[in-house]
């Protein structure tokens, strides 16, 4: 380590307490308050529906984060990276926080679709649940069934509640496992030193990779896009997996840069930043690929099944939505982090990844809301205190994974390389 032992304290821990307790404390109550208001209070016809919806939004984020922060790991791993070894501590707590996330989606998905309530479709009353209604509705895929829908019964070997539920338990449950790997390795590397837990990391990574490239379109596909079961995109996957990296990595950005400012990470410097800047930037321009190729497939495509999911989203309630989502997600990043100069200021940074989280909380209400909500769809206290109530409590459990550890893996083999880091 050098002479950089005699500049740092490589056995600081994060204190978790005062400020970022409390309100990470009060933002979970704020949460609490704005369920029971979409739930109890609120008096519109949709009420239930819209409150289930916003739980699904800010469920399915907070997982995507953890998994995001589980697949950096992976990434840094397999790549053999040296200059994030030094905040690596970060994305490991998103890891550990990952099966708690994992539990309450799943929790929020059965809920849904077990909690009935009666809607009217086409004049006749329907008892369907409160998520996934498009296709777990009683009498869907039956031949006999008054509600027959032959879309639908087509898919349903795919789309039933047993099936439905035991992927996204056995795909949150691997990714789970792999994220507890990751940080138990990097935690027998600081007690035991040498190569071993290192190379087990790179294995696990390897292998966790495959296993994520491969089930997260599914997991996707599974969680947001069968809320609209008729419609289909084979690009609505990688779209998924963009919203969730550029999401991830400015979270971590966010965190880094908070933690320093509160002196914490100080053997991390501009060049850091800089890197997981370039990392926004580029996916930032990845995600509005994804977002503009699917569009314009359907686009000039021109076939009612396509298209009527643009039409929804081009509702008089949406359309302004729906533009400033490619305003927040594309054009603010790119303007702004195209100079390297910004890359590397603390303070521009923390505003785009601030940006660009509320961009894509945006850019996953767009995804849910119209496929969910049917009528009534207004913008308010719950939409706005759930978000709050789960940004808390993501706070709440990573920086208690956080405080657990010290904050730097010291026997991480290119964690010299990392604390000389210089671009």
């Amino acid at each position: 380590m050098g002479t950089h032992n005699h500049t740092h304290n490589f056995s600081q821990q994060f204190e978790f307490t005062g400020k970022p307790k409390t309100w990470s404390l009060i933002a979970i109550v704020i949460g609490i308050v704005a369920i029971a208001y979409g739930f109890l209070i609120d008096t519109s016809e949709t009420h239930a529906e819209r409150t289930f919806a916003n739980l699904l939004l800010m469920g399915y984020y907070f997982t995507c984060v953890c998994a995001a922060g589980t697949f950096f790991l992976a990434v840094q791993y397999v790549a053999q990276a040296g200059w994030s070894a030094s905040i690596l501590r970060i994305p490991q707590a998103f890891a550990r926080v990952l099966p708690i996330a994992a539990v309450i989606l799943v929790l929020i998905c059965a809920a849904g679709l077990f909690t009935h309530h009666e809607i009217e479709e086409e004049g006749v009353k329907v008892s369907a649940p409160l998520l996934y209604k498009h296709w777990a509705t009683h009498g869907l895929a039956d031949p006999a069934s008054e509600h027959y829908d032959e879309v639908i019964a087509g898919k349903a070997s795919f789309l039933n509640v047993p099936f439905f539920l035991s992927r996204m338990v056995i795909f949150l449950g691997l990714y789970s496992i792999f994220a507890m790997l990751f940080t138990r390795f990097s935690y027998n590397e600081d007690l035991e030193g040498g190569m071993n837990n290192y190379q087990k990391s790179f294995k696990y990574a390897c292998i966790f990779l495959v296993i994520f490239g491969f089930t997260t379109p599914i997991w996707s596909f599974d969680t947001v896009m069968s809320l609209e079961a008729h419609w289909f995109s084979t690009m609505f996957g990688w779209y998924n997996f963009a919203a969730m990296w550029v999401s991830g990595l400015s979270a971590i950005a966010l965190t880094l840069i908070l933690l320093r400012k509160a002196g914490y990470f100080t053997w991390t410097n501009d060049s850091h930043l800089h890197d997981l800047g370039k990392f926004m930037f580029a996916f930032s321009i990845f995600w509005t690929y994804v977002w503009f190729a699917q569009f314009l497939l359907i686009y000039y495509a021109n076939m009612s099944e396509e298209t009527v999911y643009f039409y929804e989203r081009w509702e008089p309630e949406f359309k302004p939505w729906f533009w400033l989502n490619i305003v927040i997600n594309f054009l603010s990043p790119v303007l702004i982090l195209m100079s390297r100069d910004n890359k590397r200021k603390e303070n521009l940074m923390m505003f785009v990844a601030i940006l660009l989280l509320c961009g894509h909380w945006l850019d996953y209400y767009m995804m849910i809301m119209p496929g969910t909500v049917s009528k009534h769809r207004t913008f308010g206290i719950t939409e706005i205190g759930i978000a709050i109530g789960f940004a808390g409590t993501f706070a709440f459990f990573m920086l208690n994974a956080l405080s657990k550890r010290p904050l730097v893996p010291k026997n991480h083999p290119f964690l010299e390389e990392s604390l000389h880091h210089h671009i």
